[in-house]
């Protein structure tokens, strides 16, 4: 994924919300698009808070090799239709589908909260930022 030369990829904040369901995956959606970053992914942290997560394009597996916590998967192809879901993916797995395109990891507990299904329809839209009058500053 091509950024603008001003943004890094910690700079882009996503929301993606389920379209199928009406409900909100996440509020504070990061990117990792380049290869360091997917190689990373979220090893080093502690958890995920509600409404966090992480985007990971372009994936079709994932490890949780030295993760601290669990977290749900939800991987998805080239039109952001869900093709397979994982719920509460323990430290120490492994999980792939070989027809998705991208995975989001998110806080374990968010699929079920959230009613997400295999064949939902997920849209990515700019998260709202500090200071941005849409966003709480808290």
């Amino acid at each position: 994924m091509k950024l603008p030369k001003h943004l890094s990829e910690k700079d882009i904040r996503l929301q993606v919300v389920n379209v199928s369901r009406q409900t909100q995956l996440a509020t504070s959606l990061e990117l990792a698009g380049s290869g360091a970053r997917r190689s990373r992914g979220l090893l080093g942290r502690k958890a995920l808070a509600p409404g966090e997560g992480m985007w990971i394009v372009p994936c079709e597996a994932v490890h949780t090799f030295g993760m601290q916590f669990s977290i749900d998967l939800v991987y998805l192809d080239r039109k952001h239709r869900v093709r397979k879901i994982r719920s509460n993916v323990p430290p120490w797995r492994l999980s792939a589908c070989l027809v998705a395109h991208s995975i989001i990891e998110l806080p374990a507990g968010t699929i079920l909260e959230t009613r997400t299904q295999q064949g939902d329809l997920l849209e990515f839209s700019p998260a709202a930022q500090q200071g941005d009058p849409t966003h709480p500053d808290v």
